[in-house]
């Protein structure tokens, strides 16, 4: 089975294309405080894995996480949260961060959602927030709408990168576009050697190219 897990402020319906073109059984859950998927007390990458993994099958699957995606994949591929994970691919994953990222993100979680008087207005905010276009990402609530993202969710942290990897007990592939400026290749080379580049293609990857996906897996 392909489980596949979405970026921050997105949802799983950013896979929908490459789920079209899989050939076989798939997940696409929600991450926790984000689209359909209930608020958590606390964003962590462990707390995250934990909630994901109450809803994976207790089989052999393998993961493809986009962004914060890709590192909760690489927390479940530890193998700690009862899911075999056979192969975890991490793609976007931004690996370094500087500390006025890291305030900023906190920051970040430290504001209100924003309500919109229309559903489209809330759409649109939620997009540039996923920074692709999504159309589930919104709840109506007193006063309008709203991007259904929790903002806490922000405050996640810095990953652990190196220590996820050398935790995994699958088999690790990290990925980018070759123009992702979240994601360069020479951080990726830091920590894997030889990291999957799709060419011409940015941070977002699935939905720019969903066929690309399928290089993961030669």
């Amino acid at each position: 089975m392909l489980v596949l897990l979405h970026g921050l402020g997105a949802t799983g319906e950013v896979w929908q294309d490459v789920v079209s073109e899989w050939p076989g059984s798939w997940l696409v859950p929600d991450l926790p405080g984000h689209g359909r998927s209930p608020r958590i007390d606390r964003y962590s990458f462990g707390a995250i894995a934990a909630e994901v993994a109450k809803v994976v099958p207790q089989e052999p699957v393998v993961v493809v996480g986009h962004s914060l995606g890709g590192v909760v994949a690489l927390t479940l591929a530890s193998g700690w949260f009862g899911v075999d994970v056979t192969t975890c691919a991490g793609v976007g994953i931004k690996v370094q961060w500087t500390d006025e990222e890291l305030a900023k993100a906190a920051a970040l979680a430290g504001k209100p959602g924003k309500v919109f008087a229309t559903r489209q207005e809330a759409v649109e905010r939620a997009s540039k927030m996923a920074g692709v276009p999504i159309e589930h990402g919104v709840s109506e609530v007193d006063g309008g709408w709203t991007p259904s993202l929790d903002m806490r969710a922000f405050g996640v942290g810095r990953p652990d990168m190196a220590g996820l990897i050398m935790a995994s007990q699958a088999h690790v592939v990290l990925a980018a576009g070759e123009n992702d400026p979240m994601c360069p290749q020479d951080h990726l080379k830091e920590l894997v050697p030889e990291p999957v580049v799709f060419p011409g293609a940015g941070h977002n990857v699935h939905v720019e190219s969903p066929s690309s996906i399928s290089l993961l897996f030669p």
